[in-house]
């Protein structure tokens, strides 16, 4: 349960700090007018901050730095080389360089490679593949799925089950985490995803994960030290009986343990709970009316923020890039 006193803030207040902490890029970062466009066959598919854009500078054969015409302004933007004809090319031109900065330790980001890809799309098709470690320093947008397992004990209410990461992962070693989670890969769709990481990081038998169900889905966008996350998180709920016992399978995983609702809610704002896992964990604690509009005074602003509109920040599109390769000013206002 949380608690709070005459001295501390009342206990649902906390939750608008947390949702304004795991969208700290879009809330500050993003209206600082710091980031380009990257721009990929014409199309806008991610930011490119300025520490990453003085490394691409020493590739200009791949990325070309442009002032580009978007309407009535003038923007700034890293353009993938278009003379680099399809997805095949694409890939195997930004993944020379990205093993290039891996092998030269230049970002914190590629310590934690995965040889595992993702796609790179734009809203109707995917335009090259890159290792998932990477895509944080193009700001190119994540799409991952997300499981609630949950029970409903006979004695202590709704309770959801809880992951706590292997310390050998590359990322958020040892944090706790939702039951299960994991991005969706090149080649895999997103139930096929949800199926396959609930077998291998909890062995949730078919019997029991027919009952998956679609809930949704929540999107954020995230800044660390490694880069920027535009995370879409798709969302699904699993009743699990009481006598179910989660096993990891992949080595991913080193402890489950099954808390009450209000003490998995009280877990998101401890220091060992990944922090891009509390969006899930909120959204299903306010379609569980765990939160509620009665006794969360931001609930309103909690919501929206469980919803940010990524797509509307990747509207970039080529209309008369000009090919000035100086590689100075910003992108105006925010604007992206």
């Amino acid at each position: 349960m949380m608690n709070s006193s005459d001295d501390e803030e009342p206990k649902m207040s906390r939750l608008l700090k947390l949702a304004q902490k795991f969208n700290c890029f879009y809330l500050n970062g993003l209206v600082k007018g710091e980031c380009r466009p990257f721009v990929v066959d014409g199309q806008q598919v991610g930011l490119i901050s300025q520490n990453v854009l003085e490394q691409l500078l020493k590739y200009p054969e791949v990325f070309c730095i442009k002032d580009a015409e978007q309407g009535k302004q003038v923007q700034n933007i890293v353009e993938l080389n278009p003379a680099f004809r399809d997805y095949t090319e694409r890939s195997q031109q930004v993944d020379r360089v990205l093993n290039e900065f891996r092998t030269q330790g230049v970002f914190v980001a590629l310590k934690g490679w995965r040889n595992e890809c993702y796609d790179v799309k734009s809203t109707t098709e995917s335009l090259l593949k890159m290792d998932r470690s990477a895509t944080c320093l193009f700001g190119v947008r994540n799409y991952g799925v997300e499981i609630n397992g949950y029970v409903r004990h006979p004695t202590k209410g709704l309770c959801i089950w809880l992951q706590q990461r292997s310390d050998t992962k590359q990322t958020w070693p040892g944090k706790w985490d939702n039951m299960v989670s994991g991005g969706l890969s090149v080649g895999y769709g997103i139930k096929e995803t949800a199926i396959k990481e609930a077998a291998e990081e909890a062995s949730i038998p078919a019997h029991l994960i027919k009952n998956l169900v679609s809930a949704g889905c929540v999107s954020f966008f995230f800044e660390s030290e490694r880069g920027l996350f535009p995370n879409t998180e798709f969302v699904f709920d699993l009743e699990l009986p009481e006598d179910f016992q989660p096993d990891n399978s992949d080595g991913e995983v080193q402890n489950f343990q099954l808390l009450p609702a209000l003490e998995c809610l009280e877990r998101c704002f401890a220091p060992d709970f990944k922090t891009t896992s509390c969006p899930v964990v909120l959204d299903f604690m306010i379609r569980h009316g765990i939160i509620t509009p009665e006794n969360e005074v931001n609930f309103t602003q909690i919501v929206e923020l469980l919803h940010v509109p990524l797509q509307s920040l990747y509207t970039y599109r080529t209309t008369k890039a000009n090919g000035l390769n100086n590689g100075n000013g910003s992108i105006k206002n925010g604007r992206v």
